[in-house]
């Protein structure tokens, strides 16, 4: 994978992000809350209709985690246009670091509450920012004669 190709493809990743942020936050107080309802009760496998959104609590937790969401593809996308642009090596260490203190607890306390496809969603989440960063090959230099 090219350099351009990679970092073209963390800032979408770092867009969706955003944007899944803000549809959580959205969801609050518009029809999207729908889409909200489908998520969670996705990643509480099986579809049941069991999740909603009808609690205080589930109102502020959908709140603070789309506002940390719009937030961390903020700062994702900062990287990958200041950092990574110019030093891939770096900039690709910060981000694989980030994503991955969020997927690990996240993953594990998921699992531990039994909403264990969370964990699948999670890593297709954590595929949008690693596989870029872990296919990217530096080219070649040519050697001088």
């Amino acid at each position: 994978m090219t350099h351009d190709t990679a970092t073209k493809a963390l800032k979408l990743a770092a867009i969706g992000t955003v944007i899944f942020g803000l549809a959580m936050v959205l969801a609050l107080v518009s029809p999207l809350h729908l889409g909200l309802e489908v998520f969670l009760d996705l990643v509480h496998w099986p579809l049941d209709g069991q999740q909603d959104l009808n609690s205080a609590s589930a109102h502020v937790l959908a709140a603070i985690s789309g506002g940390l969401l719009v937030g961390t593809g903020t700062l994702i996308w900062g990287i990958t246009t200041e950092v990574y642009s110019k030093a891939p090596k770096i900039g690709g260490r910060m981000i694989l670091t980030g994503v991955l203190a969020w997927y690990l607890p996240d993953s594990f306390g998921s699992y531990m509450v039994g909403a264990w496809f969370n964990v699948v969603l999670n890593t297709g989440f954590l595929a949008l920012f690693a596989v870029p960063i872990l296919l990217y090959r530096p080219a070649k230099q040519p050697v001088a004669a």
